[in-house]
């Protein structure tokens, strides 16, 4: 379980054990402690920064508790959907997520339609909630990469760029983990920047999200070798719908800054409120009377 990935023109060679450590007969591989790392970093930013987009802490722990399995689930079925005739003559696999076999993009799904639903749930602002947990993943999926570069996988192409990489003497390939992490960090600099100096309305932060990543995502998932595909279409799935959400968003950034909205959603409802909070529960908001821009 042990891969040997060098950078041949920096001279870096690193021999990574998939296995962090055993506990009580198990093995704890270091692709799901960096995924945890990553879960962790993005909650700690959270806790920091929660209160200036009208929620409390308390919210945001009663939504992880639905968002972290959601995502679990969403990265699996996402995964399985694509590689169905697979699954379909292996069902016992199905949930057999320690093999592998999990798409970010099923788990940023899966995790904001839990947000989405908790949001209804209590009558807070969807968008809002999506702004802040969209910071949150670029953190998880930009620390979250680097479980595949101990795994030796989601490489791309063979390449004679000087960031090649080789993996077990075979390549030199494209370090795509690495390409990822480093425009998810880029993003996430800008969406923080936005959010202290240039935060005009709920969903901003949301829809740029939408536009970074899905711009770097349709780039670099080119490059892939491991892409899962719509069929026999040779469309590759998270290319397709990396273009199509930061398509989405691209309009609905120009909409909103148009029309000077105080919240996305006041595109089809002006009269929709603006604020994060709801007004008669207690344990949720900071201040029922505080509008936060």
């Amino acid at each position: 379980m042990t891969n040997i990935v060098s950078f041949p023109n920096f001279g870096i060679t690193f021999e990574l054990d998939r296995v962090a450590f055993s506990a009580f007969g198990k093995d704890i591989y270091w692709y799901g402690v960096i995924i945890g790392l990553g879960v962790l970093l993005a909650v700690l930013y959270g806790t920091r920064r929660i209160q200036e987009f009208g929620f409390n802490n308390d919210l945001l722990y009663d939504v992880l508790i639905w968002a972290l399995p959601s995502a679990i689930i969403g990265a699996r079925l996402y995964y399985v959907i694509f590689e169905w005739p697979y699954y379909a003559a292996h069902p016992d696999e199905i949930i057999a997520v320690w093999k592998g076999g999990l798409a970010i993009y099923g788990g940023v799904i899966g995790a904001l339609i839990a947000v989405a639903i908790c949001c209804r749930k209590y009558k807070l602002n969807i968008a809002a909630a999506f702004d802040i947990a969209s910071l949150g993943l670029l953190i998880g999926q930009m620390i979250g990469r680097w479980g595949n570069f101990v795994n030796g996988e989601a490489h791309g192409t063979v390449t004679a760029s000087i960031f090649g990489m080789t993996i077990n003497g075979e390549g030199p390939f494209h370090p795509t983990f690495l390409y990822e992490s480093v425009w998810n960090f880029i993003g996430f600099l800008i969406l923080h920047w936005i959010s202290k100096r240039h935060y005009r309305f709920k969903g901003q932060l949301f829809l740029f999200y939408l536009i970074w990543y899905g711009a770097g995502r349709a780039v670099i998932e080119s490059l892939r070798t491991d892409s899962l595909y719509i069929g026999n279409t040779g469309i590759r799935t998270s290319q397709l719908l990396a273009i199509i959400t930061a398509a989405i968003g691209l309009v609905l950034m120009i909409l909103c800054l148009r029309k000077n909205v105080k919240t996305i959603s006041q595109l089809w409802n002006p009269n929709a409120d603006p604020r994060s909070i709801r007004i008669d529960m207690e344990e949720h908001v900071l201040d029922n009377k505080e509008e936060i821009e």
